[in-house]
């Protein structure tokens, strides 16, 4: 059952990361990988307020593991800071590394906090 959960959760997030993505990049247009830094910061920020909740393990396999496991994607962040760093980009290549885990760190602490308050 707690397949089906995560399968069913990476069903919904994956085409919803790449959708995201793809809006994101039209609307900015750049070099810079904004779309991926949009959904890595949008699914750190779910999966702390996730994390903040008092939920069962079927919440967690079907929304943690499965959607914002699909959302995010640490692979394609990976690739595009190789990329960035390839063209010549070094700069860019080191602030979309940092940049994407410090976000990333800070979403989820802030969602985590949010949910705790309210919960609280």
């Amino acid at each position: 059952m707690t397949v089906l959960l995560v399968a069913l959760g990476a069903a919904v997030g994956a085409p919803l990361r790449y959708l995201t993505d793809r809006a994101v990049q039209a609307r900015f247009g750049s070099a810079f990988p904004w779309g991926t830094l949009t959904v890595n910061v949008a699914g750190s920020l779910l999966l702390g307020a996730l994390a903040g909740l008092p939920t069962g393990p079927a919440v967690g396999a079907l929304l943690g593991t499965g959607f914002c496991g699909a959302l995010t994607t640490w692979s394609t962040l990976s690739y595009e800071t190789l990329q960035l760093a390839r063209a010549g980009g070094r700069l860019p290549a080191l602030v979309n590394v940092l940049g994407s885990v410090a976000a990333g760190l800070a979403a989820a602490t802030v969602g985590y906090a949010l949910t705790r308050t309210l919960a609280g």
